[in-house]
């Protein structure tokens, strides 16, 4: 008889899934904390790489314009599109549209309340990614206070 009645009982008693409930929650205590450091790592090397992009691509331009830095009203056409001597940018290779381009496309930025802005300027605006200072030619991110997980600010990168 008892050999029947374990038969129709083949199911897990609730002892049993309630431990296993408790240990999947442990292993989300673990876990999850250690996925959302791991996204932010990502945007904060993003942003450092972007960074080194612009940056880059800055220095080239400079190095291939006797010295001067793409102008502020004009960074984006500088440096996505050719050049001549004095930086006048345009879409097409010429004879004296010679160089350039030093990138093909402003990254956007991945992190901060202006995250996914592309846009280059002096200044904040809506969407302004990327503050620019055309004398010296430094490029850092649009951010204020905004901070990475070491708690150092985006726009000291």
């Amino acid at each position: 008889m008892s050999k029947t009645r374990s038969k129709q009982n083949k199911g897990f008693s609730l002892l049993e899934l309630v431990v296993v409930v408790v240990i999947i929650g442990i292993i989300a205590v673990i876990a999850i904390p250690r996925m959302s450091r791991g996204s932010a790592g990502a945007a904060d090397a993003a942003l450092s790489g972007d960074l080194a992009v612009l940056r880059n691509a800055i220095d080239l331009y400079a190095i291939e314009h006797t010295g001067s830095f793409p102008t502020k009203t004009d960074i984006q056409n500088q440096l996505l599109q050719y050049t001549n001597n004095a930086g006048t940018a345009q879409a097409s290779r010429d004879a004296t549209h010679i160089y350039g381009p030093y990138m093909r496309k402003v990254p956007p930025l991945p992190v901060g309340a202006k995250k996914g802005q592309s846009g280059i300027s002096d200044i904040d605006g809506t969407t302004v990614g990327w503050i620019y200072n055309e004398t010296t030619g430094d490029i850092r991110a649009n951010t204020t206070t905004e901070m990475d997980v070491a708690d150092k600010l985006y726009s000291d990168y």
